[in-house]
């Protein structure tokens, strides 16, 4: 084999290898059968996600996975395959997903998450998540709750201060019950010790 031809290869191992560790996931799919336009349709809607879609040959993909120790996606790597990288976890799952219930013939096979190779109940899990954006929004409405919760109330109490309906209880404070003194009983049990 020419020695450029097999520079050529190892750096392509080496670009798809760090494609895969710079990426917080990866979904490798099949689309034979998917027409240009299709292809375009799928590119441009992963794109919009900031998804990056690469056909590579199959041996080149198993030899950086390989090189990666993640031989579980050799499998996956059969036939006519398309990879999607991203720096969000959820989306190439969730674009590859939505794109797949209306053309049957994208077919997902299999993926890596966080370093980890996962199957296709995990990545349907992931499609159903929001985008990171929809996380954090999420997330942010379940810390305002509370706050938003305290200030109705507070609202409440000072509106009903200014109507007067507001009226503060006095409450006595009820008085401690002093403690009993020990039975009169244990006083001759302790002189009757002294004696003996």
């Amino acid at each position: 084999m020419n020695q450029a031809i097999l520079s050529e290869k190892e750096a392509l191992v080496s670009q798809i290898t760090s494609q895969f560790e710079n990426s917080s996931s990866a979904v490798v799919c099949e689309y034979r059968g998917l027409s240009v336009a299709e292809i375009t349709e799928l590119r441009r809607a992963l794109r919009a996600e900031d998804v990056d879609l690469k056909v590579y040959k199959n041996t080149m993909v198993q030899r950086a996975v390989d090189n990666l120790g993640l031989n579980e996606l050799d499998e996956a790597l059969k036939g006519p395959n398309a990879i999607a990288f991203s720096s969000d976890a959820t989306a190439p799952a969730r674009v590859l997903s939505k794109f797949a219930k209306t053309h049957d013939k994208l077919i997902i096979k299999s993926g890596l998450v966080e370093g980890k190779v996962v199957g296709l109940d995990t990545l349907k899990e992931l499609a159903s998540l929001p985008n990171h954006d929809g996380m954090l929004s999420m997330f942010l409405s379940v810390l305002q709750a509370p706050v938003s919760a305290f200030a109705r109330v507070v609202k409440a109490v000072a509106d009903a201060k200014e109507d007067g309906s507001f009226t503060v209880q006095e409450t006595k404070a009820e008085e401690a019950p002093v403690a009993e003194a020990a039975p009169e009983e244990a006083a001759p049990a302790a002189e009757e010790a002294k004696e003996a």
